[in-house]
């Protein structure tokens, strides 16, 4: 069975991340790379006290690490994204495939 957040993301970091996945499910086929990467050009904005993310409301208090470049340091170090200076953002497969946890938070579609 696979292991939850096995590199041990702080909780900034793995909001990040899955916001980031959420993001990429949602890109053009062009994005998409051969080695199953992922370009993700341009990342939401909030209005008022939440954003857009996919599918998804998201209150803007859960995803302040778009804007912190130590959490993009940190995800580009352990390998989940390829460069810590964003945007775009290079998620890698193995960031695209890794198990925050988190998914179960986003189960209901806004209608937003």
């Amino acid at each position: 069975m696979k292991r939850v957040n096995p590199l041990k993301l702080n909780k900034l970091q793995l909001r990040t991340l899955v916001l980031t996945q959420i993001i990429a499910r949602s890109q053009p086929e062009d994005a998409w790379n051969k080695d199953g990467s992922i370009t993700i050009s341009s990342l939401p904005h909030a209005h008022g006290d939440h954003l857009h993310v996919g599918e998804y409301v998201v209150n803007a208090a859960e995803a302040t690490g778009f804007g912190n470049q130590g959490v993009w340091g940190a995800l580009a170090r352990k390998g989940l994204v390829a460069q810590k200076e964003v945007p775009p953002i290079l998620l890698t497969r193995e960031g695209l495939e890794y198990d925050t946890g988190l998914d179960h938070h986003f189960t209901q579609k806004s209608d937003h």
